[in-house]
């Protein structure tokens, strides 16, 4: 494998909207060419239009030959792969009680085997650039909470899997690290929260306010720049502080 070109290129996966979007726009913004991975095509393609240079391709992340054929697109596209955020996510909460195998294997296979799988499928290229891979956990897999069995481990297992690559791919240059988001306001947290959720958040965080998209995503980009060249195998809670407070929000569990 030979680089092709002098851009830049990052796969952003779960950039239809949210984080993932927030990230292409920044990694655009600095020059980049951006892969924007989604199985919800009819939201990819509005999103693409939002990106400049942007380029959509629709994959699941849990499908093993679907991760294969988008990184074959994107080598085909750019001609290189200089960063990866997986950024792909299920989040689905339940008691564990409701909590069936299959709801289960679902957030797992998203969650957990999409992080591995891309990650996998990317290291030729990456090992050609010396690149950066972000893995996007949760603050819930750094703390428990209730309604948070699948997901929460789902998160703690791409916390440890970010250390395991950091270990061993970084003897071909590549550099891996995770971020941890605490609260952030988008539209499905708001949609969802409830007033009591919201201030109970608000008391709990130092900074005593949801994150933003962007904030994330300035995270996301640190790590993946020479910014950050002698920075891999870290855990950033991007939180506004909320993991240093403590265990449980009360007004979670009703």
């Amino acid at each position: 494998m030979t680089t092709q070109s002098l851009t830049k290129c990052a796969i952003v996966t779960g950039s239809a909207r949210g984080i993932g979007l927030a990230t292409a726009k920044l990694f655009s913004e600095h020059g980049y060419a951006v892969a924007m991975v989604d199985r919800d095509s009819t939201a990819l393609a509005g999103a693409v239009r939002e990106v400049d240079g942007g380029h959509g391709i629709d994959c699941d992340v849990s499908d093993p030959e679907a991760v294969e054929a988008m990184i074959a697109d994107a080598l085909h596209t750019f001609g290189r792969i200089d960063a990866l955020v997986n950024n792909a996510g299920v989040a689905d909460f339940g008691p564990i009680e409701h909590t069936d195998f299959l709801r289960w294997r679902t957030v797992m296979a998203t969650n957990l085997d999409g992080v591995f799988l891309c990650s996998q499928a990317a290291t030729p290229a990456l090992r050609e650039t010396r690149g950066a891979i972000v893995n996007i956990a949760s603050i819930s897999g750094l703390r428990a909470s209730t309604l948070r069995v699948a997901y929460g481990t789902s998160k703690a297992g791409v916390i440890h899997l970010t250390k395991q690559q950091a270990a061993e791919l970084g003897e071909y240059g590549i550099r891996v690290n995770c971020v941890c988001p605490g609260p952030v306001r988008t539209k499905l947290a708001m949609a969802v929260h409830t007033q009591d959720v919201i201030e109970a958040y608000h008391d709990a965080i130092p900074l005593r306010r949801y994150g933003s998209e962007h904030e994330i995503a300035e995270a996301i980009f640190f790590l993946c720049s020479d910014h950050a060249s002698y920075v891999t195998g870290q855990i950033l809670a991007a939180d506004g502080g909320f993991e240093s407070t403590g265990i449980g929000l009360p007004a979670l569990r009703d």
